[in-house]
């Protein structure tokens, strides 16, 4: 048997400036089938000496998101393989 699932990741970016700084936030989402939500986010900062680049400060914030949730949803499968099987996982 063949089974297909698509989960959907919802993104949102925010920035805020204060003269030469900058600030981006970045909040990641996914709903499984079963209803469970998890966010992760995420922040970067950017040096006044630094160009003005908002797409770097938008990379880095979202790629910390998706590595928050990535950290979550392992704990999530941790906590299911634990729960289904009487044995903590154990990552290699």
């Amino acid at each position: 048997m063949h089974t297909t699932k698509r989960w959907n990741v919802d993104v949102v970016v925010s920035e805020e400036n204060e003269g030469e700084a900058a600030r981006t936030w970045a909040e990641v989402g996914v709903v499984a089938d079963d209803g469970t939500a998890l966010r992760g986010h995420g922040m970067a900062r950017k040096h006044p000496m630094d160009m003005d680049v908002p797409e770097i400060g938008e990379e880095l914030a979202v790629s910390r998101a998706l590595s928050d949730l990535s950290r979550q949803l392992r704990q999530v499968a941790a906590e299911d393989i634990n729960d289904n099987t009487g044995t903590p996982w154990r990552p290699t």
